[in-house]
């Protein structure tokens, strides 16, 4: 079993920066693929980010790609999304996921934990 706890959220001015924690229980973290997604009102839950479990893979969507970072100590059992060059259109709830699947895993059924969400709101 495992508990993810996000925090960081908040509002920020377009092209502003972010930096999102999830922070997991459990001694088996390392063993987790590590993702991120996120759900504007009326909206599906949609990828942001995924890492694999010891770091060296990652993937991003497209609409985020070369504005988030995601990354992840193992030793802090914490994942974490740096957002810079905030838009808008960023606005949404922020989930961490936790996966069995080692890889990164981009579709929200592959993941088996997840934790409460914290809002993202972005100002134009």
């Amino acid at each position: 079993q495992v508990q993810l706890v996000e925090s960081g959220g908040g509002l920020v001015q377009a092209g502003g920066s972010l930096r999102l924690s999830c922070a997991a229980s459990g001694r088996t973290f390392s063993s987790y693929a590590m993702g991120w997604f996120r759900q504007a009102p009326g909206m599906e839950r949609e990828f942001v980010a995924a890492i694999s479990w010891s770091g060296a893979s990652t993937s991003y969507a497209d609409s985020v790609k070369g504005r988030f970072t995601i990354s992840r100590d193992n030793a802090k059992n914490t994942v974490y999304l740096q957002m810079n060059s905030l838009k808008p259109e960023d606005t949404a709830v922020y989930y961490c996921g936790a996966s069995r699947i080692t890889m990164v895993a981009t579709t929200a059924p592959r993941y088996d934990y997840w934790g409460q969400g914290t809002q993202v709101t972005v100002s134009s």
